[in-house]
């Protein structure tokens, strides 16, 4: 297929409540969404880049001027047989991974659609819904977490995953616990503590953690070693891992025993899906992360989790969870066994409400061959 030309928006998006983590504090969701033409049908894509460089060195303003300025001349250069060629087409630049997988998403969705086939099938997943669990920020109070907790139980979530950072962590998980000794419960760090801090991660380990993701800086792979020498519970490598091949550098050091694989951290879905495979062969779970995504990555990630090696509950969670108003539909719900079903439709089986993307619009802008 030729890509005829592509769309360029950026939106703004209120969360229904703030979202805190150890990185700072989000009342609004920047994104950019992508759309490609072709064939007289529309794929879209999303970058999860965010305003500021928090996450990631990545930022909204930044992947629109490496899409405009570099990745979409490179598309438009010839033909795509294939989705899975994008990443070859992009071996001469460096870095940028969120703006290459919001181009690799529209690829497939728009591949998916002149094929009449879903991205789960066109990924090679297998189940047609998938588990899925409830990421909670940073809380005021140790009380405050708790009532978020219970709100989330309520609603139908099993799993729960409570963001931590120095000065709330200890005593906040140890509450929760307490109540609900049963619970999965999970905490990621995001990359907000030192190898000085074990005494904190010697006292979680006594909590039956289902894992503890990302506790150290993201290029310390030996201070992750040394940290989960010492823990009985699983050490969940996100920010460290890039790629497959760093993949296989933390499970060699012993660095982690779970991988988190959010497709725009790894550059798009067919870098996801070579750490997959990875961390099936050598018997290592994975789980599908999210990124505060709109419909549009979340029906991409939902395709994702669909595939065998990913054994764990994902951070993909219902529509309602972060926006009043969503920019694509259907729109996701949870089901009774804390699972979401996997769209089916050609594509990412989404539709974009047009109408809703320009009313959240900031700017957009057409790129031509």
């Amino acid at each position: 297929m030729r890509i005829e030309r592509a769309h360029l928006h950026r939106i703004r998006l209120r969360l229904k409540a703030p979202f805190k983590t150890s990185f700072g504090e989000e009342w609004d969701r920047e994104c950019l969404i992508l759309s490609l033409k072709a064939e007289g049908l529309t794929g879209w894509g999303e970058c999860a880049a965010t305003a500021e460089p928090g996450y990631s060195y990545e930022t909204v303003g930044t992947a629109w001027h490496i899409l405009r300025d570099f990745f979409l001349p490179a598309l438009f250069a010839d033909e795509i047989s294939i989705p899975e060629v994008w990443p070859e087409r992009l071996r001469g630049y460096r870095g940028h991974p969120m703006a290459r997988a919001a181009v690799e998403m529209a690829l497939w969705d728009l591949w998916g659609k002149l094929e009449g086939r879903s991205f789960r099938e066109l990924i090679g997943g297998e189940r047609e819904r998938v588990p899925v669990g409830v990421s909670i920020g940073i809380q005021e109070s140790p009380e405050r977490m708790l009532e978020m907790v219970e709100s989330f139980l309520s609603a139908g979530y099993r799993r729960m995953k409570l963001k931590i950072a120095p000065g709330a962590d200890v005593q906040i998980v140890g509450m929760v616990r307490e109540r609900h000794p049963d619970l999965a419960l999970w905490v990621d760090a995001n990359a907000a503590y030192t190898l000085e801090d074990r005494k904190v991660f010697l006292t979680l380990d006594r909590l039956s953690l289902g894992l503890i993701e990302q506790p150290l800086a993201e290029d310390d792979l030996l201070g992750h070693r040394g940290l989960q020498s010492l823990l009985q519970t699983p050490v969940c490598l996100d920010e460290s891992v890039h790629n497959a091949r760093e993949a296989s550098q933390a499970l060699a050091l012993d660095a982690c025993r779970v991988i988190n694989i959010k497709p725009a951290r790894v550059g798009g879905f067919v870098e996801a899906r070579a750490i997959e495979q990875l961390c099936q062969a050598r018997q290592v779970p994975v789980w599908c992360g999210g990124m505060l995504e709109t419909g549009i990555g979340r029906a991409a990630n939902l395709a994702l989790a669909s595939r065998p090696g990913f054994v764990l509950p994902g951070d993909i969670s219902a529509s309602d969870r972060y926006y009043a108003e969503d920019i694509a539909q259907p729109l996701f719900e949870l089901n009774p066994d804390s699972t979401i079903d996997v769209p089916k439709g050609p594509g990412l089986g989404v539709e974009v409400d047009e109408t809703a993307l320009r009313k959240h619009a900031l700017t957009e802008e057409q790129i031509l061959p």
